[in-house]
């Protein structure tokens, strides 16, 4: 019944979407925590209303603490940049997808959907619940289609492939997962949210108090000198199905890091969270981005440095070949918008033309 009501708060949101979801807060809530006027979010709602993701959907990931950030530097994946920065990166792709959108239309119709959807990284939330309410409400001001969580503390973050993981308590991952609901259902939009545990791996947890972790505590081991509860060697597959299947109610999708391609381990979890078909319907590729720009770049340098001009020439006959692919870079000027802004010109002036001629005609 409740979640009926929420199909006229989220008024995007098609048959079905809710179906299965929990919510620890009812309409009244949101209600009260909107604004007087309600704000459209136009880009996160262009395609956003369906609850699975596509092959042809954009990540926005690991890259952003690489060299993307607003900071401006370069960091490795322990949440050390300012937690603006992935935000501030969805709304610079947008912009960069309108402008193509705008030069193709411009030049004769658009033919491409260029605003692809985005599912972005919102890490372990740079801090409690407060702090993924916020993201969460920044990553769809800025467009966005999903966000994920991860289950870490944030102050100790990880990449998935880095030993020393830290897990919150299972209930703390479930407020970060609820406080990310509560911002969709205020914002009006049914942003996919995607809950990632990282339990496979991780051999530290930040308390006991949760009875769902006390399995998984090794309690012979100890406690580390900053008081973190060590688990369980080996017990990691079994924490990760548990934590999933708890929170499933109150997510769209299900991401268990794994720090091997073990189909067995894949298998098992796919069955044992009832998922069927092993269940897997997203591939992310984190670090295409990051490496296939230095990839490139590295190789120009080393073979500018035997050949000289006839290494880039080379590259710009790469382009030449792609362009019957589609691409279009080739013509940079075009790319970024001179056409669209000659077209913007010769629209000012022909009006400031008419202007002077009608001032013209009345001052005689």
């Amino acid at each position: 019944m409740i979640n009926k009501v929420f199909y006229d708060l989220v008024r995007s949101a098609p048959k079905g979407r809710w179906s299965g979801i929990q919510r620890t807060y009812g309409p009244e809530e949101v209600q009260r925590l909107r604004s007087g006027l309600q704000i459209e979010y136009t880009l996160a709602l262009q395609k956003r209303s369906r609850k699975k993701l596509k092959k042809d959907d954009m990540y926005l990931g690991w890259q952003i603490a690489a060299d993307g950030n607003s900071a401006g530097s370069m960091y490795p994946d322990q949440s050390l940049y300012p937690s603006n920065s992935g935000p501030e990166m969805a709304r610079r792709i947008n912009k960069t997808l309108e402008r193509a959108s705008q030069i193709e239309h411009s030049e004769g119709g658009t033919k491409h959907d260029w605003f692809v959807p985005i599912v972005a990284d919102a890490e372990a939330g740079f801090g409690g619940p407060l702090n993924c309410f916020e993201i969460m409400k920044a990553y769809i001001e800025a467009g966005v289609a999903g966000v994920h969580f991860e289950d870490q503390l944030a102050s100790e973050k990880k990449c998935g492939h880095m030993g020393g993981k830290v897990l919150i308590p299972s209930s703390a991952h479930l407020r970060n997962l609820n406080a990310a609901r509560l911002a969709a259902d205020i914002c009006g939009v049914p942003t996919v949210i995607v809950s990632r545990t990282d339990a496979e791996s991780a051999t530290l947890l930040t308390s006991d108090f949760d009875e769902r972790d006390q399995e998984f505590i090794d309690i012979p081991a100890g406690r580390t000198p900053e008081g973190f509860f060590r688990l369980k060697k080996g017990s990691g597959l079994k924490h990760c199905i548990k934590r999933s299947i708890g929170a499933a109610p109150f997510t769209d999708l299900l991401w268990w890091e794994t720090s091997t391609p073990n189909l067995e381990h894949a298998k098992e979890f796919a069955e044992a969270v009832e998922l069927g078909a092993m269940g897997y319907k997203f591939q992310f590729i984190t670090l295409a981005g990051f490496h296939s720009l230095n990839f490139g770049m590295f190789e120009l340098a080393r073979n500018y440095k035997d050949r000289g001009m006839a290494a880039y020439s080379e590259v710009q006959q790469e382009e030449f070949e792609a362009e019957k692919h589609g691409y279009t870079a080739v013509r940079h000027q075009r790319e970024v918008g001179t056409g669209y802004f000659d077209m913007v010109a010769m629209a000012v002036t022909g009006k400031e033309i008419e202007l002077i001629e009608f001032m013209i005609t009345n001052d005689a």
